[in-house]
This record gives structure tokens, sequence and C-alpha cells, in this order.
């Protein structure tokens, strides 16, 4: 049995709508005199991140942790300085996929933004430009619960007002794209701008 046409479009931000250049965390390390890499690898440890993202706490005090992790290799004052000048940097939105999304909103699909985020998303999407440019925006500290749960695509799809079924789903990140098809969406992983044929196919506009 064929499956029905999707005729709305969950989005991931973070690889998919908004880009980061990693030469900026890179030139701050060098600038503090930090290890490479060490920006990222102790802000994405799980038992740091996993609270802020289920908005157990805000995003300035898993900032805040991140420079205590930082403060016995370059000190306390050092550690603030270089977490906050890394955290000054708000990432730059894909031009094509914003293009596409504006696009799919005209021909009648419900866009939303479905992705793992802090207490300052609303902050970044304003910095950013994207107020007005989605339907929904479904922030996961918001919900309580992150990606890939399937309690997190359940309330996706009811903010977007349609069945999972007519959902369609694109994420950088394998394991959101198996949690999404396990709660009912169509999923697609997104590798780069060349996919966006495979979804302008796939929606019904």
């Amino acid at each position: 049995m064929a499956r029905e046409r999707a005729t709305a479009l969950l989005l991931d931000f973070d690889g998919v709508l908004r880009r980061w250049d990693p030469a900026v965390a890179a030139g701050v390390e060098r600038e503090y005199g930090l290890a490479e890499g060490v920006l990222g690898e102790i802000a994405m440890q799980w038992g740091r991140l996993q609270p802020v993202l289920t908005g157990r706490i805000s995003h300035a005090d898993w900032v805040s942790s991140v420079a205590d992790a930082l403060t016995e290799s370059v000190g306390p004052d050092r550690a603030r300085a270089a977490v906050q000048q890394w955290q000054r940097y708000r990432g730059e939105v894909d031009p094509e996929v914003l293009a596409f999304v504006r696009e799919a909103r005209a021909g009648g699909v419900r866009v939303g933004l479905g992705t793992n985020a802090t207490d300052l998303l609303d902050t970044d999407l304003t910095a950013l430009g994207l107020v007005g440019e989605l339907d929904v925006v479904v922030n996961s500290s918001v919900v309580g619960v992150h990606k890939p749960a399937k309690e997190y695509f359940q309330a996706a799809c009811s903010a977007l007002e349609t069945p999972p079924a007519r959902v369609l789903f694109v994420d950088d990140e394998d394991w959101a794209v198996r949690g999404a098809r396990v709660a009912g969406l169509s999923a697609y992983r997104w590798s780069g701008p060349e996919g966006l044929r495979y979804l302008r196919a796939a929606l019904a506009y």
C-alpha cells in the first residue's frame, strides 16, 4: 500500500536550516590556549547537555557549566571569557533551505522547526531573521522531551495539526531520522542542498 503524500514538513535547525562555521570555535580555542575541539567536546557531553535540552536548566546555566569545566586548564576569568566569545557566534541561515521553506509554505505546506534546543532558541530565531518564516517551532526545552523520543514527534505533529503519516521530517542525524520513522513520520537524512529535489518531489505542492 502506497504511503500518503506528506502535507507538512518538520525541519531540524542545526545542520539543516542553520549551519555553523567550525573555524569560529577553533579560533577561540587558539586565542585562549585551549585544546582543539574542547569547547564542543565539553558542551556536548550528554550529562551536561540533556538537562538544558529538556528545559531543566537554562542556557545560561549550561554555558556556565562549560566555563567551570575549563577553569582548571586556563583559570576562571579566561574560561568565562573564552566561552562568552564562543557563544557570541550564533551560526548562519542556509539561504537555499530558507528559500525552500518559503516555497513550500507558498505552496500550502505547513512547515515546522523541530529542534533539540535551549531556552535561547527564540532569541536566536530573532537574531537570524527567522521570525515569521515558520508555521510552528517545536523546541525540546519547551516540550520537556527531546528527539528522538516518540513523545517529541507526537508533540510536533500536534503542533503542525497534521497526522504523523502526513509529516515529512528532515534531519542530518541518523538517530533522529530513525526515531521519527518509529513515531510514524516519513523522514529524510539531510546531507546538503542536493536533497531539495527529493523533498520537493515528496511534498504535495
